[in-house]
């Protein structure tokens, strides 16, 4: 597996490129990138990937924002939780109406759920529904190279907003505490904003949690 990461749009999103060594496959997770990025995110797409999946953490527009013009360019599939399906194509859902914007993105292609398994090349990532920042938040976790993606949902030292329509400080907490604290401590954690950590360090040292 190979990762590459880039800082996109105004709220500097961490959208990732993952790569399956072996096959070429690749997975883009979270392209929010603004108009004026477009070129430099597709250039680098240019260099030999082949996107077999575009996969959205949760609907916010810093997330999804860049999805429409990664299908074009690719053709690959749009996947999110089923809970968040609807923010995709809806402004006031989504946040952008919030940035004076009002992007909607194409339907997704694929629902997915709680315990999915989504494939790309030889690598096998299983869907951890974790909402709490939003209903369909979800986490995307690769047992065998020991790493996950959490959107917004864990941050170094952080959590995801709860004070956004359709979350719950509740569900966050079941969230981490019941999912995502239960993956081994070494596990890596690629989040949706700011540096990685680890799940280790986060039940050390994380405030919140």
């Amino acid at each position: 597996m190979k990762i590459y990461s880039r800082i996109v749009g105004p709220l500097a999103t961490n959208c990732y490129i993952i790569r399956c060594e072996e096959t070429n496959e690749s997975l883009v997770i979270d392209p929010g990138f603004s108009p004026e990025e477009t070129d430099e995110i597709l250039d680098f797409i240019r260099c030999g990937f082949k996107v077999k999946y575009i996969l959205n953490t949760h609907g916010h527009v810093d997330h999804t924002s860049g999805n429409g013009v990664m299908k074009s360019f690719t053709g690959a599939q749009i996947l999110i939780h089923e809970d968040d399906a609807s923010l995709l194509t809806d402004p006031m859902k989504n946040l952008s109406n919030m940035l004076d914007l009002n992007v909607i993105s194409p339907k997704a292609d694929r629902l997915l759920r709680d315990g999915e398994v989504v494939k790309v090349g030889n690598l096998k990532f299983t869907v951890i529904h974790t909402p709490g920042h939003t209903k369909g938040s979800i986490s995307l976790f690769c047992k065998e190279e020991n790493v996950v993606f959490t959107g917004d949902t864990l941050f170094a030292g952080s959590i995801g907003r709860t004070d956004l329509p359709g979350a719950s400080f509740r569900e966050m907490m079941h969230s981490l505490r019941d999912k995502l604290l239960r993956l081994p401590d070494e596990t890596i954690v690629y989040p949706g904003h700011g540096g990685k950590t680890t799940i280790g360090r986060e039940k050390r040292m994380n405030p919140y949690i």
